[in-house]
């Protein structure tokens, strides 16, 4: 029978064989036969039901850790080590090889060097365990929304997830922006029925608030169309604005066509945007003519005249004919920016349960075969009243996962700043790998990288801030995990509600109550339910969102090894939907009261006392136990706007090392902090409060190669063999350790020298100004703000890098450019007086100049930034260069005056020689 089987070449014929014995593949997950595909009699040992359900497949992780390969990170570690033997042997050289004839300048240079050192050492030791992280998407799909016999519609079981976006000022912050950034999140790959989006409007402007009214008009026509034609990135202005072929990769036969109608939508959307300024004004003009003319009728009905000009509010009305309950544009006695009455606006409503397909009747496009249900969008503006401190942003995120917990309640917050749109649309996705994935109940948040645009092609003042956020953030990920920095995270709702991590052991005791929601009790023994109110405030729905919230954001339990897990399909019921009695409690939550006598702010929700509240924030939940994971995606989860004026680029910069500076001198030091921080983690931490203070040794440092140059003394006696060696040593190790960096970082050399530029520029600028203010405020209680005094602008307003060369004069300038002014004399008079001295002393020269150099080398950003557009130097930087130099040439004449030469008794002369220092 086997050589029946078998083909002309003599091989065993498979397809022959299946065909003449109608035999089969078998079962399996490749090939599930039909129920009576098998004519066994034994029903035993047939295979009856259809193909199996998630929870009989093969377990599969939604994430993996990637370590960085051994031929990279051996040598980079072995580096660190010698690097710091090295620096201990030339530290302990230093002190004992001291220079007898400048021991001042001995002194200055070795302390300088030993703090270096330490923060060094702060710095580097962190970053021993770098790691990168990937996930499957596909894993989570087939998990959480396949359909299965007990889900034919394949309805999600994915958790909720609420979206917070936090506006302040529509006239620094353009509502147009704003606008698009809500319609990228309202546009995410996400089953919508889980989404909610939240914006914070902490001016409570009515410009605001109308422009997102026309953004959620909008979203009816651009989310259906993002999801039919799989649109990427979701931002519109950023979509329409790309320089690349719109059909590429896009298959479907009306999709030009439903681009040009989109386009020409969204370009009538921006136009009302901008108008809505104007429209407003005009609105309000003749609301107030009505209400004078009103009061004057009622005057002259009533037989009075006016004696003085009629004097009616100027209120701001909105378009139904009632005044504006926020901030009005003339401000008036409870309509202004601090002080106005709370808002909250559900502008869509959530949405049902089930896909919702559009139709072609009443839509601009065919929608026909698109879901075109819209998340759930709400408008918050916090009550604001005079005397009450309301912590700036902390204190809108805040009010925003209050009046959340009880509209939407979603187990994980993103939030976002204003100018930061989602790139990806499947990033929330990415960052739920990590959240239902085993051990993901210990994640308190997910950091996303910052992407920017807009940045000069040179990145002159190191804006994409590469090195942090793929070099250090990476190393951290190793340890405890990145440290929280503002915006682009994904927070476990129960983790800001000031909760340690679940210990399955000590809360559950059986297999039945791992699967019930607990109690917060429960989780924290020392909070008595009680005493619920002190915490968290009186709201009582908010009270019981809590255990719901964590019971919903735990991962599924589809594997042995996951201890603390809910049961699959409990999500995939319908939302409740919402009534008056909800809203009207949301409205209450955010009101300026809510918080006396709470934890809110002291333990629960975004931390208050400090200008960074995100990096403490993050810390306190470190402290606690908690870890954090870095989410890099291959394509960039989020983009975003960062200044690249020189000026206001240092005034980011002063704001971050103010509040580390606060850090350091409050509760929160790391040094301060519990058993559950580790201590690599810890160290990081103490790099964070400490790096600020490293600008006064910074600054003296950068002045030392000009003084030994003045002086003509080094910072060593001679330069000894030791001396150069210990310096070889070091400096080889330092570009090993950069090249090897750049290998595990994936970070361009370029980027990575430009982020030291900027240290040194940062270093001796605005560093230097955060530790005066921090000082002041923490010693004296002195709030001092550094502001800009004069402006000289380009001329070119259709350059998109226009703003890089805008000069806008700053007191945090100062320093940079007299260290520059004073190295570059220095070298001048140095030069001059080694090349006129009977024995030049060329070693000397040289090593001051060379360090000189390296100095310059640092500042030559700076410099550019000075210049301008077309080297055009503003007339101060003249002024300061003049003022330093006559100031130095005095100087050193009353250090060392001309010297007097006596009457020569042979030749009967006298008189004065001018000897050149």
């Amino acid at each position: 029978m086997s050589m029946m089987k078998r083909n002309q070449t003599g091989e065993f014929d498979h397809n022959r064989w299946l065909f003449e014995t109608k035999g089969t593949y078998g079962v399996g997950n490749a090939f599930w036969p039909q129920d009576d595909m098998y004519d066994d009699d034994d029903d035993n040992n047939g295979f009856k039901g259809g193909m199996m359900e998630s929870m009989d497949k093969p377990w599969k992780p939604l994430s993996r850790k990637l370590p960085i390969p051994t031929a990279i990170i051996s040598p980079y570690r072995l580096l660190i080590v010698i690097r710091l033997v090295v620096l201990g042997f030339f530290l302990h050289w230093r002190l004992t090889n001291p220079n007898t004839d400048a021991v001042w300048l001995w002194f200055m240079s070795v302390v300088c060097e030993t703090w270096f050192a330490f923060s060094w050492i702060l710095d580097q030791v962190p970053k021993i365990c770098p790691v990168n992280r990937s996930t499957d998407l596909e894993v989570l799909r087939e998990k959480f929304d396949m359909p299965s016999p007990s889900n034919p519609t394949g309805r999600s079981d994915l958790p909720g997830v609420d979206l917070f976006v936090s506006t302040a000022d529509p006239e620094k912050e353009p509502p147009l922006v704003t606008a698009c950034t809500i319609l990228s999140i309202l546009s995410v790959d996400f089953p919508v029925e889980k989404l909610a989006c939240y914006v914070s409007d902490d001016g409570g402007a009515l410009l605001t608030f109308e422009a997102m009214a026309e953004a959620a008009s909008f979203a009816d026509l651009w989310v259906p169309f993002c999801r039919k034609h799989n649109i990427e990135p979701r931002n519109p202005e950023t979509y329409f604005g790309l320089k690349v072929d719109p059909t590429k990769n896009k298959s479907r036969l009306d999709f030009v066509k439903d681009r040009r109608k989109v386009k020409r939508e969204f370009d009538e959307f921006k136009v009302r945007i901008n108008g809505l300024t104007d429209s407003i004004r005009r609105r309000s003009e003749a609301f107030n003519a009505r209400e004078e003319m009103k009061v004057l009728k009622h005057m002259r009905e009533s037989g009075s005249e006016p004696g003085e000009p009629i004097k009616v509010p100027k209120a701001t009305w909105m378009a139904d004919g009632t005044h504006w309950p926020g901030t009005w544009t003339i401000p008036y006695a409870e309509h202004s920016k601090g002080d106005h009455a709370g808002i909250l606006q559900v502008m869509l409503k959530p949405p049902s349960s089930d896909p919702l397909m559009g139709g072609t009747d009443e839509k601009i496009i065919d929608f026909s075969d698109v879901d075109i249900r819209l998340p759930m969008f709400v408008y918050v503006s916090r009550e604001k009243r005079p005397g009450y401190d309301h912590n700036k942003k902390a204190g809108a995120m805040n009010a925003l996962v209050r009046a959340s917990a009880i509209l939407s309640n979603g187990p994980f917050i993103l939030n976002l700043d204003c100018d930061h749109y989602i790139f990806n649309c499947k990033a929330i996705r990415e960052g739920m790998c990590f959240m239902m994935d085993r051990g993901g109940e210990n994640i308190c948040y997910i950091q996303f990288p910052q992407r920017f645009e807009g940045i000069d092609p040179s990145d002159r003042y190191a804006n994409h801030n590469t090195v942090f956020f793929d070099g250090n953030m990476r190393a951290l990920d190793g340890i405890q995990g990145p440290v929280y920095v503002g915006t682009g995270c994904m927070f476990r709702r129960f983790a800001l509600y000031g909760f340690d991590p679940p210990k399955p052991d000590k809360i559950v005791q059986s297999t039945e109550t791992q699967m019930q929601t607990l109690k917060p009790n429960d989780f924290d023994p020392e909070l008595d339910v009680n005493h619920l109110p002190k915490r968290f405030g009186n709201s009582t729905l908010l009270a019981e969102s809590i255990p719901i919230a964590e019971f919903h954001g735990r991962p599924l339990a589809d594997h042995s090894a996951v201890k603390y897990g809910r049961p699959p399909g409990i999500l995939r019921a319908p939302r409740d939907p919402l009534d008056a009695a909800a809203v009207a409690e949301a409205v209450s939550v955010i009101s300026c009261w809510y918080e006396d006598k709470t934890e809110w702010g002291d333990r629960v929700g975004w931390i208050y006392g400090s200008v960074t509240e995100d990096v403490v924030t993050g810390y306190r939940m470190h402290n606690r136990g908690w870890q954090s994971v870095y989410c890099v995606t291959k394509r960039d989860a989020f983009h975003g706007s960062a200044p690249i004026n020189l000026t206001d680029r240092l005034h980011q910069v002063l704001r971050w090392a103010t509040g580390s500076v606060e850090i350091f001198f409050s509760r929160n030091n790391p040094l301060l902090g519990s058993r559950q921080l580790k201590l690599l983690q810890r160290l990081a931490y103490l790099n964070v409060g400490v790096y600020p203070f490293t600008s006064i040794f910074l600054i003296v440092y950068c002045f030392l190669p000009a003084l030994s140059l003045f002086s003509g003394h080094f910072i060593v006696q001679t330069l000894s063999v030791a001396f150069l060696i210990y310096l070889l040593t070091i400096t080889l190790c330092l570009m090993g350790l950069a090249i090897l960096e750049v290998k595990w970082s994936g970070i361009a050399l370029e980027e990575w020298w430009r982020n030291e530029q900027f240290w040194l520029i940062s270093g001796t600028s605005a560093h230097l100004a955060a530790v005066v203010q921090g000082l002041l405020k923490v010693i004296a209680g002195i709030d001092i703000s550094f502001t800009l005094t004069s402006k000289s602008g380009g001329e070119d307003i259709d350059d998109a890098f226009a703003d890089l060369y805008l000069v806008k004069w700053t007191s945090l300038m100062i320093p940079p450019i007299v260290i520059a002014m004073v190295n570059i004399i220095a070298i001048a008079v140095a030069f001059s007086r080694t090349v006129y001295s009977t024995v030049p002393q060329w070693s000397k020269f040289v090593g001051g100049a060379f360090f000189s150099f390296w100095v310059l080398a640092h500042l030559y950003p700076f410099a550019k930034g000075l210049m301008g557009r077309r080297g055009k130097t503003p007339t101060i930087v003249f002024v300061w260069s003049g003022l330093i130099a006559i100031t130095l040439s005095l100087l050193w004449v009353s250090i060392n005056p001309p010297q007097v030469a006596t009457t020569d008794s042979s030749t009967g002369t006298g008189g004065s020689t001018f000897q050149f220092p």
